[in-house]
């Protein structure tokens, strides 16, 4: 959790005047050349422990320049934060190299319980005004799931409305929505590119997850090009394992000229988060970059 508010004062003054490992602009100059692809962090799991400074300090140390701040992790940044607290919340990243990219909410809408699904999108529209106070451009949603009582014709529908609802609030607040590619079922690329068509709103993006499931069907360049134009954010695993097919996945972010953010999200926890942070920057340059 958060720091009592003297303490939480106290320790962020003196983040702001440490000197910092790398400035904002370094940070910038470290990014391959070649590419506008920008590298950050999700806080599961290898973040979940990290309070919000040493969040900062870890990621400015090994050249991830963003973080989505998964939700009920150590940082604290959650929806009960006070206005005051917030503000300092903003001003941490705007005084470091690492920006915030957003909340990584649990909000889903495939609940076929009313009163559920209107507790997700309220609380998704909670996680939109964190994400603007605290500097950020969007929140990670998801689906996941279909119910087996529902057809899932109308399960599609009522995720792809309520997405449009979130999508509409967000646009006010100048946010975005990131469909995370999740769960059973709403894993599939076409699932997740008929809920994108009933969503039918600019600021309902997709974030792409790098599942198993991206290479069924007619394959992973197929799948891709059914959401190509509404990828906001990856989450891409620890590039050093393999099973997932790395290189033709930059190479189709190449294509399309992404230019947004590569997460690192990653369940398994190394014993030198630092080492595997550092090792996985190297090969993502690599990947980043080549023809």
């Amino acid at each position: 959790m958060l720091l009592p508010r003297r303490t939480f004062l106290k320790t962020s003054l003196a983040a702001t005047v440490a000197p910092l490992v790398i400035s904002r602009e370094l940070m910038a100059q470290a990014e391959p050349p070649a590419t506008k692809m920008k590298l950050g962090l999700v806080t599961y799991n290898w973040g979940k422990d990290w309070d919000l400074e040493t969040l900062i300090r870890n990621c400015t140390e090994t050249g991830f320049s963003g973080v989505e701040l998964r939700t009920t992790h150590r940082h604290g940044v959650e929806n009960s934060l006070s206005s005051a607290q917030r503000k300092e919340v903003r001003k941490r990243f705007e005084d470091s190299p690492v920006q915030f990219v957003g909340p990584g909410s649990a909000c889903d809408y495939h609940s076929s319980d009313s009163a559920v699904l209107k507790k997700n999108i309220e609380q998704t529209k909670e996680f939109i005004r964190l994400s603007q106070d605290c500097g950020g451009t969007g929140v990670k949603v998801r689906p996941n799931g279909l119910p087996k009582e529902v057809p899932v014709e109308k399960t599609i529908e009522q995720i792809g409305l309520s997405l449009r609802e979130v999508a509409q609030f967000a646009a006010e607040h100048g946010q975005e929505i990131r469909l995370e590619v999740h769960g059973p079922e709403t894993s599939s690329l076409p699932v997740i590119h008929k809920i994108q068509q009933v969503a039918d709103h600019p600021q309902a993006k997709v974030c792409w997850n790098c599942n198993p499931s991206d290479l069924n069907g007619e394959g992973l360049e197929a799948n891709f090009r059914l959401v190509a134009d509404q990828i906001a954010t990856v989450h891409i695993h620890d590039l050093r394992k393999k099973g997932y097919p790395w290189p033709d996945l930059f190479k189709l972010l190449r294509g399309i000229q992404f230019s947004g953010w590569t997460l690192l999200e990653e369940g398994t926890v190394p014993d030198d988060i630092i080492q595997a942070m550092k090792e996985n920057r190297t090969r993502w340059q690599e990947l980043a970059v080549s023809p």
